[in-house]
């Protein structure tokens, strides 16, 4: 549940680099790295002034703000809901009780006769 919080109230931004209609680089929260094709144009000699093969693109996804769900905003059936959910999590054997069994020390009977065969009972 924690997990969740976080994730929905953390804003993302995503970057990508973007090299001749190539993905080459996405990062999270922080800018993509360059792929130097740039640098390396310049060390051939070959600038290209208003043609560039590499773009960037971002995007932003925002968190929620409003966070601040009190427990007057919920309604009675789900107060009571809560409560009743929260007591049986907490105490989950607090309403069994333990049982006697009065016979629970002596052994059963040693059958010394078949005695569904003595009467020629049996169940159909």
């Amino acid at each position: 549940m924690a997990m969740l919080v976080l994730l929905s109230t953390v804003s993302w931004t995503v970057d990508k680099h973007l090299c001749m209609g190539r993905v080459m680089d996405i990062s999270l929260f922080t800018e993509a790295d360059d792929c130097d094709m740039e640098k390396a144009m310049v060390a051939m000699g070959n600038e290209t002034k208003g043609h560039d093969c590499c773009d960037d693109e971002s995007f932003t996804i925002s968190g929620q703000d409003d966070l601040k769900l009190t427990l007057t905003d919920l309604e009675l059936e789900q107060q009571v809901f809560l409560l009743a959910f929260t007591y049986t999590f907490l105490n989950p054997a607090a309403s069994l009780e333990e049982r006697c069994v009065p016979h629970k020390g002596y052994p059963p009977p040693l059958i010394t006769r078949d005695i569904h065969l003595l009467d020629q009972v049996f169940l159909i």
